[in-house]
């Protein structure tokens, strides 16, 4: 793909996510969404592989469905209530339709399907665009129409997507997949607060994309595509690897790293909103990420393949790492010292 395309597609998903986010009539975030959607479908596909003309299909004709009932939504809402307004969403049909919507932009269970299968068909960095810029306005979306929607549906849809996302990753032996599911997980963190603290679901959107997107830069950086290849890569990039196992130990939310931050947090307002049941269920299915983020640690750092002979041995590689990687990963694994800081700024 030549230059000027890549900058046109670029430019287009900035174009359509600021234009999501900073509106407040509903067609002006439809129109977002889609410029959004038309963006990165080439980015998708540019490989001409089958499977990643298939993940470019399966992609715009969930999205295609998504975008049609937010208008849809937003339609029933005008029609009963006279407004236009994204805050002013009240009628409850359109609060659950939007809710549907919503979930399925996003990839909560049980609108997932797409996800780790688009996912796999992409690249890395296209990847992780799906995984943290595409997200950006749909959860934009649900935080300025949270007060309106049912706390019960996503209370939900979230523990299902934590418990889905935790037990459909311990198999997988695709890091572009074990990553689909994971994102899964978090985003059931982030429903299951929205509800109750808008703020502090944002905030774990920020903090889930600073931490994916270090994992995703050194796995693109390393060639990791699937944990055979992520067993080699000790002798190629040995202080990458030491520091992936770290990043990824934050992305599963161990102490004392960043990511422990917003499940601390997300447990200790449910508790105070009186679902203890609901944060002690979560807290509980998040043993399961762990599970598989470790798996992916003792992949990258503590093990060697057990046929040495059939793997191709990696060259060491003496160049710097990129910049961007080392400041993504030193804030996924410091933050939590600074947090008062971070939480007086949110």
């Amino acid at each position: 793909m030549n230059p000027q395309a890549k900058l046109i597609f670029a430019l287009s998903l900035t174009l359509g996510t600021t234009l999501t986010i900073s509106s407040n009539h509903w067609i002006m975030a439809w129109t977002g969404l889609e410029i959004n959607t038309l963006a990165i479908l080439p980015l998708i596909s540019k490989s001409h592989h089958p499977r990643a003309i298939e993940a470019a299909t399966k992609y715009f004709l969930v999205q295609a469905a998504a975008s049609a009932l937010v208008l849809f939504s937003s339609m029933t809402n005008a029609w009963h209530t006279g407004q236009w307004d994204i805050t002013q969403l009240s009628h409850p049909t359109s609060c659950l339709i939007l809710t549907v919507a919503l979930a399925m932009k996003l990839g909560l269970v049980p609108f997932h399907f797409w996800f780790p299968e688009v996912l796999q068909g992409s690249s890395l960095i296209v990847g992780l665009l799906l995984s943290t810029l595409m997200k950006f306005p749909p959860i934009t979306l649900l935080y300025l129409t949270s007060p309106s929607l049912k706390p019960s549906i996503l209370m939900t849809m979230a523990i299902l997507s934590a418990a889905l996302g935790g037990w459909m990753g311990l198999n997988q032996t695709q890091t572009r997949k074990i990553l689909a599911f994971s994102s899964i997980s978090h985003l059931g963190w982030m429903a299951i607060i929205i509800a109750y603290s808008p703020k502090l679901a944002l905030l774990n959107f920020y903090l889930y994309t600073l931490m994916t997107a270090a994992v995703f830069l050194s796995l693109n950086s390393i060639k990791a595509l699937k944990l055979s290849t992520l067993m080699t890569t000790w002798t190629k990039t040995p202080s990458l690897n030491a520091i992936l196992l770290l990043t990824l130990l934050s992305l599963a939310g161990l102490p004392p790293l960043t990511g422990f931050l917003p499940k601390w947090l997300i447990i200790q307002e449910l508790t105070k909103q009186e679902v203890a049941l609901a944060a002690t269920i979560i807290a509980l299915l998040s043993l399961l990420g762990l599970f598989f983020y470790l798996r992916l640690a003792y992949c990258a750092t503590i093990t060697l393949p057990p046929h040495t002979t059939n793997h191709m041995k990696q060259w060491y590689n003496n160049k710097p790492t990129n910049t961007m990687v080392a400041v993504l990963t030193t804030m996924s694994l410091m933050l939590l010292p600074i947090s008062p800081i971070i939480l007086a700024v949110v």
